[in-house]
Order: structure tokens, then C-alpha cells, then sequence
């Protein structure tokens, strides 16, 4: 797979076209290219930090080693923030009484959803929210001005520059106002458990978008008080995690209500979902 990845990358076409044309010889430009890719890939560097892309929510991404690449497991945090923000949705689902005011009641509170991505990155999570929730005002977050580059190029790629708004920051340090949902994919990897995660991931990907600290929760345990400082009553908090430390994330998230553990299709413990109280 990374061999065909490598050589559609090399002669810039899609699968179907390299299916299609199995009689396309390389030039020696294409053979150079080629093997230079190889050469990257054999030394461990990641197929899309060699082609500068993902899929992500059924985008193409922009990526580079500045960034986390985005990940499959990810999706499932769209998800569950789609899911909630729908929900007003399913009012106009009713029937025929629900239309005219009612309904007009339902579009105004989904142009009033304000949602924060916490440690943007690519700006993966940001991206697909404005995908799924055209009428949100998105803010995205990260302290590196490197992955901020790479988020803002992305927006502008998939139109969504004007839908975003960018923030290089700590965090949630600086925002104004209040939040109906805060969502973050953060560092959740323990130090101690290093040895675990892929040789590639430890050598190539950046270090502090993938380990928090000795425990894996360092990140998180400042993100949850940032956050319930700043949601609206009743918002939502919604992090991915790992099964590793979701006992701790739970206890973490003592006093909030509707604290939920999602898990991913191994039945992993994958997205943390958490409601501030509205009293």
C-alpha cells in the first residue's frame, strides 16, 4: 500500500488512473523521484509527511512534520460533537407543527453554537466541524505557529478561511466569550509508555502533540478546569483519549455531569464527552 501510495504521489494521479494504465512506463525523472520516496519511507519517515497529505472526514489534508498526522480514530470526536449539536435539529423533525416559527427558532440557535478546537494542529477537527455545521462560529487553537500554517492552508483549501477563526495561544488562554462545545484531540501519551507507541510515530511525529507527560494526563488536567471556565451552562467538553488513562480522565471530570466514555471500533475507550452543570 505505501509502494502505491508512493507512486501515485510520484506521478501525480489517483488509483484508478495508475489501475487504468498499467502500461505507464517512468521516465528517469519519475524513477529518481520514486526511489527517492522509497528511501524516505524505508528509513521510517511517514508515507504522508513524504506526499505532504491525509484524508481526513473525507478531505484532503495538507500535513508536514510540523503536525500530528490525522488519524481514523479522530473521527469518531466529530462524531460525537455533530451528534449533540444536532440535536436542536431534531426539533424540526416533528412534523408539520414544528414549521414556521419553530423552525426559525431552530436555525437561529445553530447560528449561535460557538465551538473551540483545543491544539488544532492540522486543523483536522476544525475543519470537519465547519463541513458538518455550516452555521457554527469555529475558533481553533494551537501554540505552534508552525501547525497554525498548516491549519490556516487548509482552510483556505477546502473555503473554509472565513469560517475559522485562528488562535496562537496556550491552550484556551486569551479566548472572549463563552463556549457551547470545547473540543480537543490532546497529547494523551504517558512517557512511561513510550516504548508502546510505533517507532515512526516516536521518531517522526512531534513529540509534544503525541506525549502529555509521565502519566499521559498532564495536557488534560489543565484543559478541564480552561474549559468549564469558559462553556456556557450545560456545554460540552470532548477530548479523545486513550483506554490507558480513561479511569483517570473520569476522575478528572468529577463534577461535571454527563460524563461519557465513548469507545472506538476495538471498543477502546476513545472520545471523553463531559457536560458543565448548568447550576
Amino acid at each position: 500500500m505505501n509502494a502505491e501510495l508512493l507512486l501515485m504521489f510520484t506521478l501525480g494521479c489517483d488509483r484508478a488512473f495508475l489501475f487504468a494504465h498499467p502500461e505507464r512506463k517512468l521516465t528517469d525523472s519519475d524513477q529518481s523521484r520514486y526511489e527517492a520516496a522509497l528511501a524516505e519511507r524505508s528509513r521510517g519517515v511517514p508515507a504522508q509527511y513524504i506526499t505532504g497529505h491525509q484524508e481526513f472526514w473525507g478531505m484532503d489534508l495538507i500535513v508536514s512534520p510540523a503536525v500530528l498526522i490525522p488519524r481514523p480514530e479522530t473521527e469518531h470526536v466529530i462524531e460525537a460533537v455533530v451528534e449533540q449539536a444536532s440535536g436542536e435539529r431534531r426539533t424540526s423533525d416533528l412534523g408539520p407543527q414544528t414549521s414556521g416559527t419553530a423552525n426559525a427558532e431552530v436555525r437561529s440557535l445553530k447560528s449561535e453554537v460557538r465551538i473551540v478546537d483545543v491544539g488544532t494542529g492540522s486543523g483536522c477537527i476544525a475543519l470537519a466541524l465547519a463541513k458538518e455545521l455550516p452555521q457554527a462560529e469555529i475558533h481553533a487553537t494551537d501554540i505552534s505557529a508552525a501547525a497554525l500554517e498548516i491549519a490556516r492552508a487548509n482552510a483556505a483549501r477546502h473555503q473554509f478561511e472565513k469560517r475559522i477563526q485562528f488562535h496562537q495561544t496556550d491552550l484556551l488562554d486569551g479566548l472572549e466569550g463563552t463556549f457551547d462545545f470545547i473540543v480537543s484531540n490532546p497529547p494523551y501519551v504517558g512517557e512511561s509508555e513510550e516504548d508502546t507507541v510505533q517507532l515512526e510515530v516516536r521518531k517522526f511525529e512531534p513529540r509534544n502533540a503525541v506525549f502529555a507527560g509521565p502519566k499521559g494526563t498532564e495536557v488534560i488536567e489543565r484543559v478541564i478546569p480552561q474549559a468549564r471556565a469558559i462553556l456556557r451552562p450545560g456545554g460540552w467538553l470532548v477530548m479523545e483519549i486513550s483506554g490507558t488513562i480513561a479511569d483517570s480522565v473520569r476522575r478528572l471530570l468529577n463534577g461535571w455531569g454527563e460524563v461519557q466514555m465513548k469507545p472506538d471500533l476495538q471498543a477502546i475507550p476513545r472520545v471523553a464527552m463531559a457536560r458543565r452543570p448548568k447550576g
